[in-house]
């Protein structure tokens, strides 16, 4: 029996290293028929296993999908040895925005406006471009406006299994802006999809898509309401019956 387990450790070890993208338990699990309830068991064996290794390579789970990362320890050499490859790191005003969106979604765009004490139109954008950021609906108020929320790559970028693995406000208020940066991910390599069509009131001239970056510094303390119970996956925040949701669907 024992001899079993080992093998099928090895085996779903295999599969992860093999698959050039993350994977879903479900397939793991479907692919050597085996349940998934067991299947999680000796996945998160071998999670800790690499954890305890202390070596070069970790074993995550990360919005559902096991793949193989490198460890926090090596990031900083690895990012010079690799330093030809393009990295695009996010703006102060991008992570306050993002920050915004993370914490409150779903929330409009005037919303975050009265938060920042600024326009937001462009930040909005742009984390749309960088595919962290979609509207998820309109809110049933007069005008009703668009409603955003953070995208499945939001939680694959920032190694999140659900938003409530999200670091806490009072968590983030005690990070220096550098420290956040690195703890949101910052050497996430972003793509700009061609022919990006925003929603539109984030619609206007492409010259004034790059905001200024003088801006009010965001208190975390604006978004210290929102509790735990707030933090959840995009599709419950779909369900929400004041809204009227898109089409888009990840």
């Amino acid at each position: 029996m024992e001899e079993d387990r080992k093998y099928l450790k090895g085996l779903l070890e295999a599969l992860v290293f093999l698959s050039s993208e993350p994977i879903k338990l479900s397939s793991l699990a479907k692919t050597i028929e085996i349940d998934k309830s067991y299947a999680r068991e000796l996945l998160d064996d071998l999670v800790l296993d690499y954890q305890e290794r202390e070596g070069g390579f970790l074993l995550r789970e990360i919005a559902g999908q096991y793949q193989f990362i490198t460890s926090d320890v090596y990031h900083e050499r690895l990012g010079v040895i690799f330093k030809e490859k393009k990295r695009e790191t996010l703006s102060r005003s991008n992570l306050d925005t993002l920050a915004i969106i993370a914490y409150k979604q779903p929330v409009t765009l005037s919303e975050i406006d009265d938060i920042r004490g600024v326009s937001s139109r462009a930040m909005v954008a742009n984390l749309i471009s960088k595919k962290l950021v979609k509207p998820i609906g309109q809110k049933e108020v007069p005008g009703r406006p668009t409603l955003y929320g953070t995208t499945h790559d939001f939680l694959i970028h920032f190694g999140l299994s659900t938003l409530t693995d999200l670091p806490s406000p009072v968590e983030v208020k005690e990070l220096k802006f550098e420290e956040l940066n690195v703890t949101l991910g910052e050497e996430t390599e972003f793509e700009r999809p061609e022919g990006l069509e925003l929603p539109e009131e984030l619609e206007e001239p492409q010259n004034n898509l790059e905001e200024s970056e003088q801006f009010e510094q965001v208190e975390v303390d604006e978004i210290d309401s929102t509790s735990d119970n707030n933090l959840v996956d995009e599709s419950e925040d779909l369900q929400d019956p004041s809204l009227k949701t898109g089409q888009e669907n990840e």
